[in-house]
């Protein structure tokens, strides 16, 4: 396949024929276009800068370098840490609690409060409910997995296992 300059590079492949500079800072993160010519490996997404290339293609679809990339970081986000596991114990618990002492507050405004009853069961029913918010707490862990793995993943970390995420805690960033 041919691929002109200003295009991107549609597979994995090798170069045939021609010269050209691919920029392939979203794989590696360098700024600097890569010189290619036959012979050289390209990969699929990558843009061609300069001379115009012939390629043969290596991967294409779920083989390519970039499919295996996003694969990679869905695996990541999909996975369970050990501190979801300790969140789900809590929450299970945690929930029909807040749900038993919203409506205990709902029943003791309406049985004491004053006129209108249902006004204010009703407004401090829901507001113990706010407050608590119990489904934050099973949300938490979730989204921060995905919003780390994918914070990652733009800065060109990709995390294998979101194990790795709840492991970064240990490290020493500086001596």
């Amino acid at each position: 396949m041919e691929v002109r300059p200003g295009e991107r590079i549609p597979v994995d492949g090798e170069v045939t024929e021609g010269r050209s500079f691919v920029d392939e800072s979203m794989i590696t993160g360098e700024p600097i276009p890569v010189e290619k010519s036959a012979g050289s490996a390209v990969v699929g997404g990558t843009v061609n800068q300069k001379g115009a290339l012939t390629l043969r293609a290596t991967a294409v679809g779920g083989q390519t370098m970039l499919a295996q990339i996003i694969r990679l970081v869905e695996q990541a986000q999909g996975s369970k840490l050990p501190i979801q596991a300790v969140v789900d114990k809590v929450t299970l618990w945690f929930v029909p609690m807040v749900m038993l002492i919203a409506a205990l507050t709902f029943v003791v405004w309406l049985a004491f409060g004053p006129s209108p009853a249902l006004t204010f069961a009703l407004i401090n029913g829901v507001a113990v409910l706010i407050i608590a918010c119990p489904c934050a707490m099973g949300l938490a862990t979730p989204t921060s997995i995905m919003v780390g793995t994918g914070r990652g993943a733009e800065m060109g970390v990709l995390f294998r296992k979101g194990e790795a995420l709840q492991l970064l805690k240990t490290l020493r960033w500086w001596p």
